[in-house]
C-alpha cells in the first residue's frame, strides 16, 4: 500500500480479543469524517428514538420524542455531533448521523425505537478501516478481561522517546476497552514499532514497519503484522 507519511494514520484493531454486540451490523467509518449509523422501524404515531453507546457504559448519544430532539441526557462527548433525518422519521427512518468521528466512537450502539405499534431494538458496531488519515499509529482493542496493559516498543531498541496517549474504559459488562495513539517521529528511521496488549493470561503483538524512504520521499510501502501469543 502506498501512502504519504505526512497524512496517514494506521488503526490496528485486535479483534482476537474483541467483544461485539450479538446480532449487530458493522458500519465502517472514516476518521474525522461524517458517518451514518442505520436504524429503521415500523412507522407509527408518537415515535420515540434513543441512541446509546453500549460498549462505553451506556452513554446517551441522541434522543428524540414529543416530535423533537431531547438532548438533556446526551453525553458531552457527542455534543453538537449528532443528528437524525427528521423528515424521514415518519417513514420509519431512525438513522443517526455522527460527525467528526473519533477513535473513542468505536464500539457497539443500540438504537431503541417505540411507537403505538410496539418497540424495537437494533444494534450497530462502529469500526474503522485499517488505513486512515493522520500522523500517528492507533492501537486498540475492546471487550477485554481482566484489565489490560498496553505498551509500545521498537526493534531494534532505540533511545527514541515514544510519545503516546493511552486510555482505558470499563463497560457495563465489566469488560475493558483500551486505545493508544503513538505519534510518529522522523528522528530515527527503519524502526519496527511494536504494540503489545496484555493481561495476566494472554497477550497480542502488532508490529509496524516504516522504511527510511518514507521520510526522504514522502511515499512508501507500509507493512504491519499481527502476532498472537
Amino acid at each position: 500500500m502506498t501512502c504519504n507519511l505526512d497524512t496517514f494514520m494506521i488503526l490496528l484493531l485486535f479483534n482476537t480479543f474483541g467483544f461485539s454486540v450479538f446480532g449487530s451490523d458493522v458500519v465502517s467509518c472514516v476518521f474525522m469524517e461524517s458517518c451514518i449509523l442505520p436504524c429503521s422501524f415500523q412507522s407509527g404515531a408518537d415515535p420515540i428514538i434513543h441512541w446509546i453507546q453500549v460498549t462505553a457504559g451506556n452513554l446517551y448519544v441522541h434522543s428524540f420524542y414529543n416530535n423533537q430532539d431531547q438532548l438533556r441526557l446526551q453525553n458531552q462527548h457527542f455534543r453538537n455531533r449528532t443528528s437524525l433525518f427528521k423528515d424521514q422519521i415518519s417513514r420509519g427512518n431512525a438513522s443517526l448521523q455522527l460527525t467528526g468521528v473519533e477513535v473513542q466512537d468505536q464500539g457497539g450502539y443500540r438504537c431503541y425505537t417505540r411507537t403505538m405499534r410496539g418497540n424495537k431494538d437494533s444494534f450497530i458496531n462502529l469500526r474503522f478501516p485499517s488505513f486512515l488519515v493522520g500522523n500517528r499509529i492507533i492501537c486498540s482493542s475492546e471487550g477485554i478481561y481482566p484489565e489490560p496493559d498496553l505498551t509500545w516498543s521498537t526493534s531494534p531498541l532505540s533511545n527514541l522517546t515514544l510519545q503516546n496517549q493511552t486510555s482505558i474504559q470499563q463497560t457495563e459488562q465489566q469488560l475493558y476497552n483500551i486505545s493508544s495513539s503513538l505519534i510518529l517521529s522522523d528522528s530515527e528511521t527503519d524502526l519496527i514499532y511494536i504494540c503489545t496488549i496484555s493481561t495476566r493470561s494472554n497477550s497480542r503483538n502488532t508490529t509496524f514497519f516504516i522504511p527510511s524512504k518514507c521520510f526522504k520521499k514522502g511515499n512508501c510501502k507500509i507493512s504491519f503484522h499481527l502476532i498472537i501469543l
